[in-house]
């Protein structure tokens, strides 16, 4: 399996609108972040989308995305969903509606932001991304791969994580339940939000994610969701053995 980081950044993007902070005028490329997404290959070549991201032309044309197999979305937020006029692309391509998978509260939310895509007086095939909704509440099959949801709080919601065999994309969340733990035993990878050092009412400071990631003890954990607080080079070298910082353009391959 090849995992692909499309987006590491936060809901603004670094850099930000109008900031002149060191790491928004940094010239180190890792500190360029569109919003947090994945491409992942798996083992039997079916290509997965993980959120699409208000960056998702950007991101496809920059590493040259061509094939979307499922889109699989993790919650309704903005920074999540609001690429999803794009996938119009994929259904020309393909010539068929997108598997898209996500919880049903996640549904109900695409639904209403893109309300004109599923206007039963919308032509087929024409100006409105084509999307094939499958609610998850439980594990699914998505090709040969089996992926198994992971609920996490994000503040007050309770959004979906995933895992795909050793590996595991936890964005946008301030606390992995007791309930999920178990779903989390034996990973080589972890993903884990990790917004800045301050406190935020819905997402991991640095210091909560590591020790998160000490308790949840994958191989490896990269963290995710990165606002413009955390330069990549000075904070990599504050991070314990077996966490860093992932940035745009990392690849991992593992084995499943």
């Amino acid at each position: 399996m090849r995992v692909l980081f499309l987006g590491t950044g936060t809901s603004h993007g670094v850099p930000m609108i109008g900031c002149d902070c060191d790491v928004c005028r940094s010239s180190d490329p890792r500190d360029t972040r569109f919003r947090p997404s994945l491409y992942l290959e798996l083992d039997d070549d079916t290509r997965v989308l993980v959120d699409a991201t208000p960056d998702l032309r950007s991101q496809a044309l920059a590493h040259g995305i061509r094939r979307v197999d499922a889109l699989i979305v993790t919650h309704a937020h903005a920074d999540h969903i609001m690429g999803l006029d794009e996938i119009r692309r994929f259904n020309h391509m393909t010539r068929r509606a997108m598997p898209l998978y996500a919880d049903a509260r996640t549904l109900d939310g695409i639904r209403r932001t893109f309300e004109y895509a599923f206007d039963e007086g919308a032509l087929a095939g024409g100006g409105v991304p084509q999307l094939e909704l499958n609610a998850v509440d439980g594990p699914f099959q998505v090709g040969a791969t089996r992926i198994v949801p992971v609920p996490v709080r994000h503040g007050r919601w309770q959004i979906l994580g995933f895992r795909f065999g050793p590996f595991a994309y936890l964005t946008d969340c301030n606390e992995v339940p007791a309930s999920s733990r178990g779903v989390l035993e034996g990973l080589d990878v972890l993903v884990l939000d990790a917004l800045r050092h301050r406190p935020h009412p819905t997402h991991f400071t640095l210091a909560e994610a590591v020790a998160t990631a000490r308790e949840i003890g994958a191989r490896q954990t990269y963290f995710t969701h990165i606002a413009h607080d955390l330069g990549h080079a000075a904070t990599s070298v504050t991070l314990p053995a077996g966490m860093a910082l992932a940035h745009d353009g990392l690849l991992l391959e593992m084995r499943t």
